[in-house]
């Protein structure tokens, strides 16, 4: 790979990285036209627990409207973020990249202080406008109320976001997990 060629790859992954925060930043601040402006036209926003899927900037946004209206004040915070950026169409020379983010947040919902702990698969396309969200797929590993998060990790039902709990979507759901030595609850 030559100077120029690592250099566009270094400016492909600082504008991710940068997307990537702003989005923290416009859905907490409630930045409706931000929000809208981090995804492609076609793109896809949903959660593992199947609760949020959506498809195209209307549907995106009617979806975070929605959800808006059942949370209070909330703070995202993304740690480890990783982008693999592909070498680029041959005949086209359109770059793409996929990424996974693991974060928190802190929320007000249901009238309680939750906390939750999250990974991002994402799927990032360069349009005419910059980089942008392809697809946004959220997975729990723990939603819960602040009050029970001490030993929540001992417990599979960690997503306690609705009226009936579920299943946490990592680790246990993925396929290395089973095959890892002490891979149980307490």
């Amino acid at each position: 790979m030559d100077l120029e060629a690592r250099i566009v790859r270094l400016e492909a992954e600082a504008a991710i990285r940068r997307l990537i925060a702003a989005y923290c930043f416009t859905i907490d601040d409630r930045d409706l036209p931000a929000i809208a402006a981090l995804f492609a036209d076609d793109a896809r926003v949903a959660s593992e627990d199947g609760v949020m899927e959506a498809r195209g900037i209307d549907a995106i946004m009617a979806q975070y409207r929605q959800r808006f209206s059942v949370l209070g004040p909330g703070a995202h915070y993304m740690h480890d973020i990783l982008i693999d950026l592909s070498e680029g169409d041959p005949g086209t020379g359109t770059l793409w990249a996929t990424g996974r983010v693991s974060g928190h947040a802190e929320l007000w919902r249901r009238d309680r202080m939750m906390v939750a702990g999250l990974r991002y698969r994402d799927r990032y396309v360069r349009t005419p406008a910059g980089w942008r969200f392809g697809e946004r797929i959220i997975g729990f590993l723990y939603y819960v109320d602040a009050a029970d998060y001490p030993g929540i990790l001992g417990h599979r039902d960690r997503n306690r976001a609705y009226d009936r709990p579920l299943p946490a979507d990592f680790p246990e759901a993925l396929p290395t997990w089973g095959s890892a030595d002490g891979a149980a609850h307490g």
